[in-house]
């Protein structure tokens, strides 16, 4: 007699064999950034100042121009892409962490711990969190990427937190689920052996997307000058244009450089998002 596949293992299956072409090319652009991020970082020097080159167009010497120090911008983007790739993915996952604990735990529970949960959430939900992000960010003067990415987390998870509670409760409904209650197999491997591998596609998708969001609030945040003076995408686009290089042709690509980064970043991670919500939902992509 065969097994069933768990919900984990049939939710693996099904990208395997019917990942849509979206989240086939989202997943390589990302890939393909993360790999030249961290090698390149390793490989290209730390750009030399050049004061005949300063705010030059491109070149063959210099492919996408020179910033207003005469510094090599291609050489800036693959060394500025490591810091914002890993906050990206350690923002995001603590946002998923912290959301799917506390959703899950207040739709399981139920009762007083549900309320009072849910009244913290919508509590945090009132509060302008980008404002209060930055003021906490800027007072405490934060060094450290993850130090950054955990601050972002917390900031994130209430929207998250309330999808999952909806989600949990959904699923409480289901006859595999009360057969599972019915033998009395505890509330922590209710959670993590039968719900939560159920909402395995829910989790990755929402992790995905949570990593875009700690994108925009990085960039907001080195736009500011908040941020740790040190090689990012989101700080080479603040200075370019703190420099008035968007107004100068050739300077300009000094601004246009991070941008340019910073969208196709942001463009795999919404490809694969909407990539593999359609793999594990065919009937998403039956109403395109």
């Amino acid at each position: 007699m065969t097994t069933p596949p768990t919900p984990l293992a049939a939710s693996a299956r099904r990208v395997r064999s019917n990942a849509t072409p979206t989240a086939l090319i989202g997943t390589t652009l990302f890939a393909l950034l993360v790999v030249v991020s961290f090698l390149g970082a390793l490989v290209v020097g730390a750009p030399q100042l050049d004061a005949t080159t300063i705010s030059g167009p491109p070149s063959a010497s210099h492919v996408l121009g020179t910033d207003y120090q005469g510094r090599d911008n291609l050489a800036l983007l693959v060394r500025g892409g490591a810091d914002m790739v890993l906050l990206a993915l350690i923002a995001g996952t603590l946002t998923t962490l912290v959301a799917v604990t506390l959703g899950s735990a207040s739709a399981y529970v139920g009762g007083r711990v549900d309320a009072l949960l849910m009244r913290a959430t919508d509590l945090w939900l009132t509060i302008p969190r980008f404002i209060l992000l930055v003021v906490v960010a800027s007072t405490w003067r934060v060094q450290s990427t993850v130090a950054l990415a955990a601050l972002i987390a917390v900031f994130s998870w209430p929207v998250l937190a309330r999808q999952v509670r909806a989600n949990v409760l959904s699923l409480k409904e289901r006859e595999y689920i009360e057969a599972a209650r019915l033998l009395d197999l505890g509330p922590v491997h209710m959670l993590l052996r039968e719900l939560l591998p159920s909402m395995a596609p829910f989790i990755v998708v929402s992790t995905i997307q949570s990593m875009t969001q700690a994108i925009y609030q990085q960039v907001g945040l080195a736009f500011l000058g908040i941020l740790p003076l040190r090689d990012n995408w989101g700080l080479l686009f603040s200075v370019a244009y703190g420099q008035n290089a968007i107004y100068f042709a050739d300077a300009a690509w000094s601004v246009l450089a991070p941008i340019g980064a910073i969208c196709l970043l942001q463009l795999s991670l919404v490809m694969m998002a909407r990539g593999y919500e359609e793999t594990f939902n065919p009937r998403l992509r039956s109403q395109r």
